[in-house]
């Protein structure tokens, strides 16, 4: 007669990577990967890159709907109300070493400014929301005022007349953008506002199903987002190009890659098996940006990289393959285009978060067991 703990093993399918299963329902994105199809709360990432703001799809986000004029105004001011950081947290920034990754000094960061929140450990919906809405309005400032600190720089005034997408390139920069780049850089904040259960917002989700602070959900998320294996391939996309050097490489260099069996970064997605709808528009802006700066090599390259990789492998780019020449253009560091990502992925993880605190139920999955069994214990001197 099977016990139960046989019955349940059989029972129980195990899946690589957690592909394909099922660990949570959210109303916040849905990903087809089929037919290339990207949403927030039903509405296709197209639509919302043509006509929407980052700040109005992160009301979107957390509320389930697009916002009413007076009730986007207020999330507009709430977060520019919020953009100051904490002297304590740009005090401690300072002393960290000026070589420190971006991504490092962000995740510290974030965990530090729990101490300058006396309610930051609610997770109450409304005291949640406020939360939500402090972390979403310092991430880009925080990145922004690393970029100066490293580089001996005094830490610019955030502008709480600028959205969150002007605000973080003036912080940065110390100027304000042209209004092209300016709404560039805002569109790419929405394509990468959320994602479903990727990584580091099923970390979020993980975490903030214990009842943990919203701000240690974020740190665990920019944790998993710092891996190379999510949100560091757009640096690693333009690291590629400026090996490569020149569009007559490529071929060659393309030929002598996948000979070698090695990945062709910003090429591929775990979900989608065609276009990815988000490098629909990061094409458009890479282009935009080459013959903006009239320096049209690292696009030329990108187009016939995709192009053979297309012919020869039946493989698509994915978000991160155009945003890496778009942000490099732009003059970012390459170091900082994965903290941009969390710019742009708080949006999505606070969402899930309070999506998570308000039908809780911890994430506890099994793992199957594949060790020995029935072993007697030796002493010591006997083994």
């Amino acid at each position: 007669m099977e016990t139960g703990k046989e019955q349940q093993k059989q029972a129980s399918t195990f899946a690589a990577g957690l592909r394909g299963v099922v660990a949570a329902q959210s109303s916040i994105g849905d990903v087809d990967g089929e037919r290339g199809v990207l949403i927030y709360q039903g509405y296709n990432i197209h639509d919302l890159a043509e006509h929407s703001t980052f700040e109005e799809v992160v009301f979107l986000l957390w509320n389930g709907r697009l916002p009413k004029r007076q009730e986007l105004e207020e999330l507009k001011e709430n977060l520019r109300a919020n953009y100051d950081l904490p002297a304590e947290v740009i005090q401690m920034m300072k002393n960290f070493p000026k070589d420190a990754d971006p991504m490092d000094v962000l995740r510290t960061s974030v965990s530090a400014m729990a101490f300058y929140d006396k309610e930051g450990k609610a997770t109450d919906k409304e005291t949640a929301l406020k939360t939500a809405t402090k972390l979403t309005a310092k991430l880009g400032p925080i990145v922004a005022a690393w970029e100066r600190i490293r580089n001996g720089k005094e830490v610019v005034e955030p502008d709480k007349s600028l959205s969150i997408a002007e605000n973080f390139l003036y912080m940065m920069r110390g100027e304000r953008a042209d209004a092209d780049e300016e709404r560039i850089f805002d569109v790419a904040l929405i394509l990468h506002a959320d994602h479903e259960l990727n990584a580091s917002t099923f970390t979020a989700r993980v975490v903030a199903g214990t009842l943990a602070d919203m701000y240690g959900a974020v740190t665990a998320a920019i944790a998993a987002l710092s891996g190379p294996l999510h949100g560091g391939a757009n640096t690693a996309v333009m690291k590629m190009l400026i090996e490569i050097g020149s569009l007559d490489r490529v071929e060659s260099w393309l030929e002598e890659t996948l000979a070698a069996k090695r990945k062709v970064m910003g090429i591929g997605h775990a979900v989608y098996k065609t276009e990815d709808p988000r490098a629909t528009w990061l094409r458009k802006f890479s282009k935009q940006m080459a013959e903006k700066k009239g320096e049209t090599k690292w696009f030329e390259m990108s187009q016939k990289i995709e192009k053979l990789m297309l012919e020869k492998k039946g493989m698509y780019p994915n978000v991160d393959f155009y945003s890496a020449s778009t942000y490099y253009l732009m003059g970012i560091p390459l170091d900082l285009f994965t903290p941009i990502f969390a710019v742009s992925r708080i949006s999505g993880w606070t969402g899930h978060i309070l999506e998570q605190y308000a039908n809780n139920k911890l994430i506890r999955p099994r793992a199957e067991y594949i060790g020995p069994r029935g072993l007697a214990y030796v002493p010591i001197d006997e083994r």
